[in-house]
């Protein structure tokens, strides 16, 4: 027996509705045919999916897990059926792209219009993920193209570089240091510091930087979002470092002082990653050379 979808409907129906019959009923099944689709999944699967009550059946765990992946099936199949539609509407392709907070909030967003102006037919989905997570989405196919900060994780991406930032500090208005031009990192670590999520590079740059240093990160406030950061910090509840970009921003916005971060790691870099191929498929190419020109006469490994 073959995992059909008509079989996995007639589960998901039954564990909402927590009957057979009702399962039965609302996927147009005979309750005898609905009875023997669950006993032969549950032989093949080898396990027990439903338990029998007097008044309807109870999902086992097992079928909880079974329910998981049913969703995110159906979730796939109206993915796959939406872009398969596009095709009809004049659309000749799908980019996915993965990239880290910095970059979208520093420098993509430009390159994004002007790319989707010059290539009105390519759609473009984009997910904000953390560096780590870019590379992986990459090299595992789950996203076409990606933007990161060094360090490379994974040896199955070919990168270019795509643009250079720098890191930059964010006070209040009021705070101690506000009076300087610029501060050393050392020079932060006696105070609160607001950061991104754990995982986010600047973040783990930040946290191996104190460790060197012997001191410990007091990264109390961790949010998603420069926008909360730069709130946050107006409100006095902390500093932090974030892209020089939005930090320039944000210190016209809000009542914050923007400091230079004296410090050598504080020049970085975005990559732009895919995975290696003998030859990348059109739209690929084409973002790629939009975003890194150099790419056309040299790659990365």
């Amino acid at each position: 027996m073959r995992l059909d979808l008509t079989t996995l409907n007639l589960v998901l129906a039954i564990e909402q509705t927590r009957s057979i019959t009702k399962g039965a009923a609302r996927e147009h099944l005979a309750l005898a045919a609905a009875s023997k689709r669950v006993s032969d999944l549950e032989a093949r699967l080898g396990v027990q999916l439903f338990e029998r009550r007097a008044r309807g059946v109870e999902p086992t765990e097992a079928c909880r897990a079974l329910v998981r992946h049913i969703r995110s099936l159906h979730a796939s199949l109206h993915a796959l059926e939406s872009e398969v539609v596009e095709f009809a509407r004049g659309i000749k392709g799908h980019l996915r792209i993965a990239a880290n907070s910095g970059a979208i909030a520093e420098c993509l967003p430009a390159d994004l219009a002007a790319f989707s102006q010059a290539h009105p037919q390519i759609r473009i989905s984009l997910e904000d993920q953390t560096s780590a997570e870019v590379q992986a989405a990459v090299a595992e196919g789950r996203a076409d193209v990606g933007i990161f900060t060094p360090p490379l994780l994974d040896n199955r991406l070919q990168h270019w570089l795509y643009r250079e930032a720098r890191l930059a500090v964010l006070v209040p208005q009021d705070h101690e240091l506000a009076n300087r031009e610029a501060v050393n990192f050392s020079d932060l670590l006696d105070f609160d510091l607001i950061g991104l999520h754990a995982g986010a590079s600047a973040q783990e740059l930040m946290r191996e930087q104190a460790q060197a240093r012997g001191r410990t990160l007091k990264a109390r406030l961790q949010v998603r979002g420069f926008d909360a950061i730069a709130q946050l910090v107006e409100a006095g509840l902390g500093v932090a470092v974030l892209p020089e970009g939005p930090a320039e921003r944000f210190s016209r916005v809000f009542k914050l002082r923007l400091l230079r971060l004296d410090e050598s790691w504080a020049a970085r870099e975005y990559r732009l990653g895919v995975a290696q191929q003998e030859r990348m498929p059109a739209v690929l190419q084409r973002f790629v050379d939009a975003l890194c020109p150099q790419s056309k006469t040299s790659s990365e490994h």
